[in-house]
């Protein structure tokens, strides 16, 4: 018997209703990645999305790492990890394999190509130039900084004088202190840094997609809301889901409390053209029972997680169904 209490089936219910109801948009492609389509012979994707939807998890009921496709959690962890660092060059990430930010690195590295400064090598072999490359290298820091995206605004938010604003620490603080505050929010959407709204040469490689979050306390439990702008439900949104999970997760454990919900408010949620058939395949799929993800208690200040303090237990995914991501810089 199927249950369809299974709260993975939010998330399957959402896709086929971008898939039945949703909008067609076309995107707006860099020359770059436009000439990567043409020497393919395919055209770029479109997407079919709709506006304004919401889902949530019940922490206390499992890890809500979807089961319908196996999600990379080892990815989810050291994304999280490099955010909460405050880093914003991906050698960090390429230098521990794991590479779901190698496209946007690799897109400063072709705009180099397409003017012959730079010979034509795959984005695999750009990786393992990373991994040789010390991180101060001329090459690292060329192609491998994306601005001051999630991390860097979560951590050295730029602000008037030359100071810098550790939002987290200042979060952490009140939670502790003033736990029924209503005002402690954390925000990666930085105007100074977006688009033409930046000086030359300082806008972020990214533009967050999901760009403002807000803890809550309420009966010992604390629970975490993200209002993300854009969300590829098909690629992302499984990592948002589990890395914002685990976000909360965390900031319970260091701050006394018990996991409540993770809460999911989406802008613009949609599916790529050439994602169509996976999803339909993944929607098909009966969900299986979530995952329990374990932490080291002894580890106390967020700073101090490393990999190795995360344990999952129970996760039986169906097999993997593989995408291509597409990089339009943040549309």
């Amino acid at each position: 018997m199927i249950d369809r209490k299974h709260p993975e089936y939010q998330y399957l219910n959402l896709a086929q209703d971008i898939l039945d109801h949703g909008s067609d948009k076309e995107l707006f492609f860099a020359p770059e990645i436009k000439k990567q389509y043409e020497e393919k012979g395919e055209q770029p994707p479109f997407i079919r999305s709709v506006f304004g939807r919401q889902i949530r998890f019940d922490l206390s009921q499992g890890f809500p790492l979807l089961t319908t496709k196996k999600v990379f959690l080892k990815g989810i962890i050291y994304e999280l990890l490099w955010f909460l660092q405050g880093d914003s060059n991906v050698k960090y990430l390429i230098d521990h394999n794991v590479h779901i930010w190698d496209d946007w690195a690799y897109k400063n590295y072709l705009k180099d190509v397409e003017i012959g400064i730079k010979p034509k090598i795959t984005i695999e072999e750009f990786a393992e130039q990373v991994k040789k490359e010390d991180v101060d290298s001329e090459f690292v820091q060329k192609y491998c900084e994306l601005g001051p995206i999630y991390g860097r605004q979560w951590r050295k938010w730029r602000a008037e004088g030359g100071r810098e604003i550790d939002q987290i620490a200042w979060l952490i603080e009140k939670i502790k202190k003033t736990p029924s505050r209503k005002s402690m929010i954390v925000c990666a959407w930085n105007p100074e840094y977006i688009y033409e709204m930046a000086l030359p040469g300082q806008s972020m490689a990214l533009p967050p997609c999901h760009t403002i979050w807000q803890p809550n306390i309420s009966d010992g439990k604390l629970s975490l809301q993200l209002y993300q702008r854009s969300a590829d439900l098909f690629l992302g949104v499984p990592f948002n889901i589990a890395s914002y999970s685990l976000l909360t997760i965390l900031l319970a454990h260091v701050t006394g409390y018990q996991p409540g919900d993770f809460v999911h408010t989406f802008g613009d949620v949609h599916i790529y053209s050439n994602h169509f058939d996976q999803m339909k395949e993944q929607i098909s799929r009966e969900p299986r029972p979530f995952p329990t993800l374990k932490i080291n208690p002894e580890v106390t200040n967020i700073d101090d997680f490393k990999y190795d303090d995360f344990t999952l237990e129970n996760y039986n995914p169906h097999p993997t169904l593989k995408g291509e991501i597409a990089v339009i810089g943040g549309f």
